[in-house]
This record gives C-alpha cells, structure tokens and sequence, in this order.
C-alpha cells in the first residue's frame, strides 16, 4: 500500500515556490481584476477634478479596456518569446509605474494615456494567473487553484464599485491608484523569488506571427471602442461607431484567417475545436456577458430606480462578494463530492435562479430584493468560476495552456464587453416600449385617469395651501399641468421598473441554456 501510495503523494506534492508562484498570481490577478471596476463610482469626481467632460471621462474606462483586451490574447506568445518571469515583472511594474501616474494625473489626457498603459502592462496578470494555476499544481489541486483564481476573480468584480467608492467619499479619488502600489511591490516579490530565470526565444520575434498580431489588435480594439461607446453615440447613428464596426469585423475576420491557416500562431485557435474546450468556452462567453451585465446592470438600477448614491450602492455589492469568498472555497470538496459537470449544471441553475428572482420589480424591490439575489448569483457564480475552469483544462497538453489560458480569458472579456452594452441598450429600448404601452392604456376617457387626476389636484392644491402658495380662484390648470408631469414620471418609473425585469428575465434563460450546455459536457476527453 505505501509502495503504491508513493508515487501518488510525489504527484501531488506541491513545492512552496509552487504555492507562491500561484498566490502571486491570484494577488495581480485580483489587481488588474478590480482596476476594471474601481473607477465606475468615482468617475463624476475624477471628471470634475480634471475638468473634463462627459465624453472624455468615457475615455478613463475605455481606455484601459481598449489597452487590455488587446494584450490578454498575447499574454502565452509573449511568455514563449520573453519567459514567464521576464512578463510578470515587467507587465507588474509597468502596471505600478501607470497606477502612480494615474493617482498624480493633472489632466484628462494625462490620465487616458496612463491608463490605457495601466490596462496593457495589467492585461497580462488575469491570464498568467490561470496559467500559473494549471502549470505549477498537478490535476488534483486544480479545484482549489480555481477556487483561488474565482476568489481573485470575483471578489474584485465586487469589491471594485464598493472600495472606489469608499476612498472616494473619505479621502480622494487619487487614493484608488495608490491601493494599487503595495499589493504590486508584494508581487514583484513573490515572482522575483518564486518564479524560475528562463532563456528567452528572441528568434520568435523574427519569425512572429506579426499580421495576425496586427489584425487581433484592430479587431479587438475597434469592437471594444464600439461597445463602450456605442450607446452614448447613438451607435450607427455616429461615423465613429460605423467606422468602428468595419474595422472590428474586417479585422477579426482577417485574424481568425490567419490564425487558422499558419503552422506556429501566436494564439492557438484550433483548440476551440476540441470538444469540452470549445463548448466551455462557448459558455464562459455566455457567462462572461451574463455576469458583466447583471453587475452593470445592478447599480444603475439602484441609482435610477431608487436614487442610491455611490456609497450605498457599494454597501449593497458587499454579500455579492462575502457569498463569493465562502463559497469559491466550498466548490472543490462539492467537486470530490459529485462532478466537476454537476458542479456547473448546479451553478448555472443557482445562477439562473438568482436573475429569475428580479423579474417582478416594483417600487419597493430595493436592496431588500436585490441582495437576495445578488448572494444568490454569487453562490452560483462560485461554482461555474472554478469548476468550468478545471473542466475547460482536462486534457491539454502542458504547451499548449499559454493559449488555452489566454483564449478563455478573452472570451470571457469579449463576451463581458458584449453583455454590457447589450444590456445598457436592452433597458432603453424595453423602458420605451413598455412607456408606450402604458402611455395607451391612459387616455383622457378613461374613468381610472379621470380619477387618478382629481386626486393628483386636490393633493397638489392641499400642499400649495400647506405652503401659502395656493392660486387665488378657481382655476386649476396649473395644478393639473403639474399633475400630468407626476404622471408622466411615474409612467417612465414603472417602464424602467419593467424593462430591468425583463433585462434580468433574459439573462437568467441564457444561464439555463448554459445549464443545458453543461449536460453536453464529456466527463472525460476521449
């Protein structure tokens, strides 16, 4: 028995470099994580310090996404070109290095430069992190790996809108950028002394995969200008955004063409066509546009609907993610317990469920309803982060997980970018509709709005009385313009009230299509 339980125990030994390679990469992980989400609360206060714009402040978000989105996919080529150490240490200190120069910003175009640069050096982390996870722990700790990584994941997603939130108010929106600075010096650490000194292959560099590299970064930078600033455009309405779309398409249809056709690619995109890889990361682009949407989706509906300030509404972020913390390291004894494919079905249908429990708002679902389902997603969430991940992994070659990583990464931000601004217009376009439906059933000869402006009247006249402000006379006409106005708001309120209901009723049948999805998955690869 100990002969046999030998080699078992060197298999699953983990070395302590190992371990502080992987927490290493869970901390800029969680960096570069929450830097994407830190700004939203604050960016009223950023603008008005910069004396920039509405359109210009749009800038501070894109920028870094822009910057981001294009260097995720290359993290794995330039670990193959540079070695793992070489773009940890650089991508960490360039991303310290931009954060001091964001917090010192003078101006709004200083501060889009710093973080557009902020957004390429962090882009590597997130990736690298996942990589680091599959690499350096054998199959066996790969559960609590991803649990590692989802807590990075998604308790930074949570804590982003609540912490920028919380500095802004007590001290400055500055200070965002210098919560960035001792976890980044607590990295340079971990990688200086965890992570090996390899050659680099400057040959690759000769040799690289340029035209796929180029078309990538068009693709992908023109479709994230597109959705980030589509809505506040008017989409095809503006030049910019037609432009845009051309670019995106023309680009990413050229990428894929080449990627495909070239023996050494700098991403490998064959691996979508292996069976559990490409279906998880179908789903892990659904998810990715699910999630992000619901967490845009929720504050503007607590700001919109209920008038919550930026410090309540990250109060309310706070269960989303405690639930998320908990349970991320909960899901791999589920895992022992079940499966890895139960563990994702299950969090798809928690997930679904937790959308499912905002299809009926009214006035009074405030936090009160929210939070439920906010802890609800999160346990979830939970489930699909880690899990999928590992099912995703099972059966790749070790050089072949700088592109897998790299790969699921992307579709996950790509898939989020879509979520958002689908979600955004999805509102608008359901609140118009909804306040034309109600707008037909008020007419004047209906006896319920007949009714309904008596009293609206009588309560107006009764408060100017309160106030010694009433009209001398009879005449009531401009108590029943000021009547209709109240109606009219409070038709647009329910019409909000209704399309975030349905918003929610759509994403909780796209995670139960995902559910399904994950009935798909092989218990093993063949």
């Amino acid at each position: 028995m100990s002969a046999e339980a030998q080699p078992e125990e060197r298999a699953d030994f983990v070395s302590l470099r190992a371990w502080v390679a992987v927490l290493g990469g869970v901390v800029g992980c969680f960096m570069a994580g929450m830097n994407v989400h830190v700004t939203n609360a604050s960016l009223p206060d950023v603008r008005g310090s910069l004396g920039a714009s509405f359109e210009e402040g749009s800038w501070i978000t894109t920028a870094y996404l822009v910057a981001e989105i294009i260097i995720i996919p290359m993290t794995g080529w330039l670990v193959q070109v540079f070695s793992m150490r070489r773009v940890l240490m650089v991508g960490t200190g360039g991303f310290v290095l931009f954060s001091i120069l964001c917090s010192m910003a003078p101006d709004i175009g200083t501060m889009i430069v710093a973080r557009a640069l902020q957004g390429a050096f962090g882009g590597v982390l997130i990736p690298l992190s996942f990589q680091i996870i599959v690499s350096e722990l054998p199959p066996s700790r790969h559960p609590f790996g991803m649990a590692l990584f989802a807590v990075a994941n998604n308790v930074a997603q949570a804590a982003g809108p609540s912490l920028g939130g919380w500095l802004t108010e007590a001290y400055s929106w500055r200070w965002i950028f210098y919560l960035q600075i001792p976890p980044g010096l607590l990295l340079l650490a971990a990688i200086g002394w965890s992570t090996p000194r390899s050659p680099t292959a400057f040959g690759t560099l000769r040799n690289g995969d340029w035209g796929g590299i180029i078309a990538m970064a068009l693709g992908l930078s023109a479709l994230q200008v597109m959705l980030e600033e589509g809505e506040r455009k008017d989409w095809f309405a503006s030049p910019l955004i037609t432009n845009a779309a051309i670019v995106a398409i023309l680009g990413l249809a050229a990428f894929v063409a080449i990627e495909l056709r070239r023996r050494d690619p700098f991403i490998n995109l064959r691996l979508l066509a292996r069976y559990n890889f490409g279906l998880a990361s179908l789903m892990q682009f659904t998810f990715g546009a699910v999630v992000f949407g619901v967490v845009f989706l929720v504050p503007n509906y607590f700001a919109e609907a209920h008038g919550y300030n930026a410090e309540q509404i990250g109060l309310t972020m706070i269960p989303y993610g405690l639930i998320q913390f908990v349970m991320s390291f909960a899901t791999p004894r589920l895992m022992r317990w079940t499966s890895v494919r139960a563990v994702i079905i299950l969090g798809f249908v928690i997930m679904a469920a937790g959308c499912l429990m905002n299809i009926h708002l009214d006035g009074d679902a405030a936090a009160n309803v929210i939070v439920p389902s906010l802890i609800v997603r999160g346990i979830g969430q939970s489930f699909i982060v880690v899990a999928l991940g590992v099912m995703a992994v099972e059966g790749l070659e070790k050089s072949e997980l700088g592109s897998a990583s790299a790969l699921f990464s992307t579709v996950r931000n790509v898939g989020g970018a879509i979520g958002i601004a689908l979600a955004s217009q999805f509102v608008v376009e359901r609140e118009k509709f909804h306040a034309e439906r109600i707008g037909e059933a008020i007419t004047p000869f209906s006896v319920a709005f007949q009714e309904r402006m008596v009293a609206l009247v009588a309560v107006l006249r009764h408060q100017a009385v309160d106030r010694h402000a009433a009209l001398q006379g009879s005449d009531a006409a401009p108590y029943r313009a000021e009547a209709l106005s109240l109606l009219d708001k409070v038709v647009h309120h329910e019409a909000l009230l209704l399309s975030y209901s349905d918003a929610f009723l759509v994403a909780g049948v796209f995670m139960l299509l995902c559910a399904v999805g994950g009935v798909l998955l092989r218990r093993r690869l063949t």
